[in-house]
């Protein structure tokens, strides 16, 4: 009897202890779930707070644009596109044609660029090649962007700072502008022999640039007056055959 009731307590204390845990372990499961609960918010809260400090810094900029295009204290941006012929206004378009046949020659990797690769092929193809260091320095004199390649700009930095006699001998941009088949030092404007006589020249005259556009447009006109009178006089040769 006495075995029995002490089985009985016993267990009776091992069910007591049984949902004890059980309960103590739900309650565990609900504080994780609220704690994580509360985590989320906090991450929403924080992501929310990044994206509002981001927007008010990209207004703040742009206001700060603004008031600065109002006062004129505004620099100006380079646009991504440029018109070489008016930037470059000391060459003919011949010579800038010519200019971009080359760099395109280079630019074996289509990307509009070239590289210190390509520039060290461009080089050694020209007769001059030259270190490692000595190909990043040239890169360095006309790199405007810092991105350490030639865009078509800054290909024609090299030879408009040739001709201005900015560059140094011993520079392999001006052994590049040398060894290369466009010599800005006498192609100029009617054949001046240097640059500065060119630009002299351009000065005087009206409009190099505006004059190219009309001898090319004048060009396109004799072309198209020349198939007009073909086509008509084909066109009597073959009336004169019919009847």
């Amino acid at each position: 009897m006495a075995s029995e009731e002490l089985a009985q307590k016993l267990q009776r204390r091992l069910q007591l202890e049984e949902s004890g845990a059980a309960s103590e372990g739900e309650a565990a499961g609900k504080g994780e779930e609220a704690a994580g609960d509360e985590a989320a918010a906090a991450g929403d809260e924080a992501e929310r707070s990044c994206l509002t400090a981001s927007a008010d810094a990209e207004l703040s900029a742009k206001l700060c644009r603004r008031q600065d295009i109002n006062e004129g204290a505004a620099q100006p941006r380079r646009a991504a596109v440029f018109n070489p012929y008016t930037e470059f206004k000391e060459f003919s378009r011949r010579q800038i044609k010519d200019m971009e046949r080359m760099f395109r020659l280079y630019d074996s990797g289509r990307d509009g660029y070239i590289d210190l690769m390509e520039l060290k092929l461009m080089m050694e193809k020209l007769g001059a090649p030259q270190t490692h260091l000595g190909l990043k320095n040239m890169i360095k004199e006309v790199d405007e962007d810092f991105d350490g390649k030639l865009s078509f700009r800054e290909f024609l930095l090299i030879f408009h700072k040739a001709a201005a006699g900015e560059l140094e001998e011993d520079s392999g941009l001006l052994t590049l502008a040398k060894l290369s088949e466009i010599d800005v030092s006498i192609e100029g404007v009617k054949g001046a022999k240097n640059f500065f006589e060119a630009k002299v020249q351009a000065l005087s005259s009206a409009s190099k640039f505006e004059a190219e556009i009309r001898a090319e447009q004048d060009e396109r006109k004799r072309e198209e007056e020349e198939r007009k009178h073909r086509r008509a006089a084909f066109r009597e040769l073959k009336s004169a055959f019919t009847q």
